[in-house]
């Protein structure tokens, strides 16, 4: 991973990667507002997959990635693994879309505040990484606020542990793949077009349809094809260019926005609850400042060798 060292070159990325957040965090609204007029969730999932392959392969297109896209069609054991985080980027797209049409942006919200937390549990399962005390003593809290959670639903946080768990595998998957973000994003759309289109196609012929109803409602259709895919292209630009420190801080600003959203909905928010995000902020607040000292412990050494050798 390459990283910005001047602030003239770190400023784009910043933004880029401010931009990517807030526009996760703002989705929410786009899927309230088609859900408003009559779409339903399976509708808005439907048109998300169906438009998001057009300005996907355009990106591919500008990116010049075209030749990985061909590569993937004849290697069937890397295609076979983008089958497969296809189907966990579907279920995941499919929960967030039905939460937030459904009054449970809330609870979607928490679902992303503790997958960063997920993945260090991950990263240590599968990947042999180490997890320092702080590492340990966030992960505790999360737990603690996903307990609360659970007393404060009255059932388990279902939709909170399936988004964090698929999003989670979804990431092992694509840390597997020898592709770039967009060129395996296209390829993901691409396999999930044709379901979009025969989705929407039986709700034209049944006359269920809403997006084809006027041209507001295919505005709002459409929209769902740069909702989805213009964040993770800014995300990807601006993770090879920043530190992971501060795409750890950053990341945090999603679920947060998606909190106010649900609060703005008016979505339930009692003590417990509040007392059950106040254990996950405090979480993710041990986690990126964990990271923020680790990267700065790590350049500090950097330097220092850097230093040694010149002095030396």
């Amino acid at each position: 991973m390459t990283t910005a060292t001047g602030s003239d070159a770190s400023r784009p990325a910043l933004l880029s990667a401010f931009g990517c957040y807030v526009l996760w965090g703002l989705m929410p609204l786009l899927f309230m507002g088609q859900h408003a007029i009559g779409f339903d969730a399976f509708e808005i999932l439907a048109h998300r997959a169906l438009w998001a392959v057009l300005v996907a392969g355009l990106l591919v297109v500008l990116a010049k990635q075209g030749g990985q896209v061909l590569a993937v069609f004849r290697s069937p054991k890397t295609l076979g693994w983008l089958m497969l985080s296809t189907v966990l980027i579907a279920v995941n797209w499919g929960l967030y879309v039905w939460a937030t049409t459904h009054h449970a942006t809330l609870e979607a919200s928490l679902g992303y505040y503790i997958n960063p937390l997920l993945n260090m549990i991950v990263g240590l399962w599968l990947f042999r990484e180490k997890i320092d005390k702080w590492g340990w003593v966030a992960i505790g809290l999360a737990a603690i606020g996903v307990v609360l959670q659970a007393l404060a639903l009255g059932r388990p946080p279902w939709i909170s542990i399936a988004l964090a768990i698929s999003f989670a595998s979804y990431g092992v998957i694509r840390k597997r793949v020898p592709i770039e973000a967009q060129a395996g994003l296209f390829i993901e759309c691409l396999l999930l077009a044709p379901l979009g289109l025969l989705w929407v196609l039986w709700l034209v012929h049944t006359g269920a349809s809403d997006g084809f109803d006027s041209p507001t409602n295919l505005m709002w259709a459409l929209a769902n094809g740069p909702a989805t895919v213009l964040p993770l292209a800014l995300f990807a630009w601006s993770a090879r260019r920043l530190p992971l420190s501060t795409i750890g801080f950053i990341q945090f600003l999603a679920p947060t926005i998606q909190f106010a959203v649900g609060v703005w909905a008016g979505e339930q928010l009692t003590g417990l609850r509040i007392a059950s995000f106040a254990f996950i902020w405090t979480g993710a607040g041990v986690f990126a400042a964990a990271a923020f000292l680790r990267q700065r412990a790590a350049r500090l050494a950097l330097k220092n060798s850097a230093s040694e050798v010149v002095n030396g």
